[in-house]
């Protein structure tokens, strides 16, 4: 059961629209999923149509006995087989130290989950606070998010400079498995230039697929469903991107392996 942390220390470069692309490739296939919002701002919980959660993350992450995180998994309006430990506002309040092994609570509260998931997916907040160390100490590999503009390549090294801090503390085995460049115009000659200076300093980190600027990206979203069920050209063009990445990431062969 996987565990992917995705993150960036710059907010607004669609970090919840890759964490829901790849729970839509999840859902497309029949991969079972869990989302665990740990973003104050809620987007992955709004976009898999969860408007008002009973239980969220900042209730996880308050109480943080082993296994607790169980209880508060709901359903998502996507599929049964889409479940999301959701996020709320309150959830800010969580974004500081809270004293010995706090960047361990999530771990701990996640520690019983059932192993019928096929990967959990921790959309992270836009910054190293406590939240996102939660989210890096509990997870197996890391997805930084970054967009091809002039700050891309300072937020991308911030983003594996957090990933290398928890990998020195709290989670020696976490991996980073990719850059993703996200929003991308490349008509724009000041984006090819970001693309290119990210892919020189980075190299193979940096995922050979890009995603485009689309609007039926945010269209999806705002209805609440997953891009592979949004009809326009722009959205198939992107669910067939996000597959690629899902497949960089967690090659299918050992879902379907194992599910077989």
């Amino acid at each position: 059961m996987p565990t992917i942390a995705v993150l960036s220390m710059k907010g607004g470069v669609g970090k919840s629209t890759i964490t829901l692309g790849l729970a839509s490739v999840a859902w497309e296939r029949g991969h079972r999923a869990l989302i665990v919002d740990l973003d104050p701002q809620a987007n992955a919980t709004m976009g898999l149509d969860v408007l008002a959660p009973i239980f969220t993350t900042n209730d996880v992450l308050a109480d943080a006995r082993p296994g607790i995180a169980v209880d508060a998994v709901m359903g998502t309006g996507w599929a049964p087989h889409i479940k999301v430990l959701a996020a709320e506002r309150a959830l800010e309040h969580r974004n500081t130290n809270e004293g010995k092994h706090s960047a361990l609570r999530l771990r701990a509260s996640l520690a019983s989950l059932p192993r019928s998931y096929d990967l959990v997916v921790i959309d992270c907040p836009p910054s190293l606070g406590e939240l996102t160390r939660n989210a890096l100490s509990a997870a197996d590999l890391a997805v930084v998010v970054t967009e091809p503009g002039y700050f891309a390549l300072h937020g991308a090294a911030q983003a594996l400079e957090a990933v290398e801090i928890i990998r020195g503390t709290t989670n020696p085995g976490l991996r980073i498995a990719t850059i993703v460049i996200n929003r991308a115009r490349p008509h724009l000659a000041e984006q090819r230039v970001r693309i290119n200076e990210l892919r020189e300093a980075y190299g193979s980190l940096v995922s050979p697929t890009v995603l485009p600027e689309r609007t039926s990206v945010p269209q999806a979203q705002g209805a609440g469903i997953p891009i592979h069920a949004w009809h326009s050209p722009g959205a198939r063009e992107i669910s067939e991107l996000f597959e690629d990445i899902y497949d960089e990431i967690l090659p299918a062969v050992n879902i379907n392996a194992r599910n077989g």
